[in-house]
């Protein structure tokens, strides 16, 4: 069967994340069972019109506001699709109306709070109301989530056919725990991450400075790069926390895996996620998270079993929780197993065969 993605983003896009790191995965399965998959998705600086990964061919064309148009008029010269995947990022493809063949809505987090980070008013208001009304407009058309958060959101708006499958990593799980005490100084990281301002990095370094002020000796590293890092530096100047932040930058994985295994605790303090992937990546090398009470971030991790969900979303909250768990160093040790033992139910091999079965069954639908 024939299967096109439409995306945003490609792998090979700067700005790409972990939604086109999850497509990947499911796309290359769909390849490795004897598919053929296309990705289309927007030019970018410096991009080949064609590319391929994985076995996926991945074609670019036009920007924002224009990639539309560009994708519609390069599916008019293709062969029959089976299924087109039109993947939500705040603004759809509108697929269902071009295409001509069998579609499904693909969308990790409905962005809503999210527009106010990156536009001023009123560009965020028409931008949340447009999410809205397109959800309702996509009613009849069956929809794909990896959280149940974002599958409530998603039935609010009037979306009546929704499947959720959580997320894979391609972080492997360590095959034994290593011994780690939770002890001074506090070693807590974020990342990897975009550093964009719906991500709220700026939490994280606020929850080191009330750590100090509350006796806590502590060490915050940030793996990631982004619109915002230069601001996030200048608040750590701010703070005076040179000494007790590092920024790692970009990293791979052999090093992020060691600053993951390293650290006490993942700090996550976004303001909506699609399941936070990063999440179970820290459980993967035996770290629990401390994560903000947001769509996502509730799903991917269990309330004191895997890590700690807030009480509210401040920073002071985030070091309620580490100060508690402080007072009870024995306890920290089941949460670590607890944490490795779920990420070990997140792996691909896990993940992709239901996803991956229902996508052939919708591909083979008959319209």
């Amino acid at each position: 069967m024939r299967f096109l993605m439409l995306n945003w983003r490609d792998p090979e896009n700067p700005i790409s994340g972990g939604a086109e790191r999850v497509s990947l995965a499911y796309l290359a399965e769909l390849v490795r069972r004897g598919h053929e998959v296309y990705w289309f998705a927007n030019n970018f600086p410096g991009a080949q019109p064609e590319g391929e990964a994985r076995g996926i061919k991945i074609v670019r064309g036009g920007g924002k506001g224009s990639s539309v148009l560009k994708a519609v008029q390069w599916h008019r010269r293709q062969k029959r699709f089976d299924l087109v995947i039109d993947q939500h990022h705040g603004i759809p493809w509108y697929a269902p109306w071009w295409a001509k063949t069998n579609c499904v809505a693909y969308i990790h987090e409905v962005l809503g709070p999210i527009w106010n980070s990156f536009y001023p008013w009123p560009i965020s208001t028409i931008g949340s109301w447009q999410e809205r009304w397109t959800h309702w407009l996509y009613r009849n058309v069956p929809f794909w989530t990896p959280s149940d958060s974002t599958r409530k959101i998603l039935a609010q708006h009037g979306v009546r056919e929704i499947h959720v499958f959580p997320n894979g990593t391609d972080t492997k799980p360590l095959e034994a725990l290593e011994p780690k005490k939770i002890e001074s100084p506090l070693r807590l990281i974020v990342g990897p991450s975009r550093l964009a301002p719906n991500k709220r990095v700026d939490h994280a370094i606020r929850a080191v400075a009330v750590l100090l002020q509350r006796q806590v000796d502590a060490r915050l590293t940030i793996v990631g790069t982004g619109e915002v890092e230069a601001q996030l530096k200048q608040l750590v100047d701010k703070l005076n926390l040179a000494a007790r932040v590092e920024f790692a930058g970009l990293v791979d994985e052999v090093e992020k895996n060691r600053l993951l295994r390293q650290s006490h605790f993942l700090l996550h303090t976004s303001l909506r996620e699609g399941w936070g992937l990063n999440v179970i990546e820290a459980n993967a090398m035996g770290t629990p998270a401390v994560v903000y009470p947001v769509g996502g971030l509730v799903d991917s991790t269990v309330h004191g079993e895997t890590g700690f969900v807030t009480q509210t979303e401040t920073p002071e909250s985030v070091t309620d929780s580490i100060v508690a768990i402080l007072k009870t160093p024995e306890k920290y040790e089941q949460l670590r197993i607890n944490a490795w033992q779920r990420a070990k139910m997140h792996q691909w091999e896990q993940v992709l065969p239901p996803a991956c079965d229902w996508l052939e069954s919708e591909a083979a639908r008959r319209r």
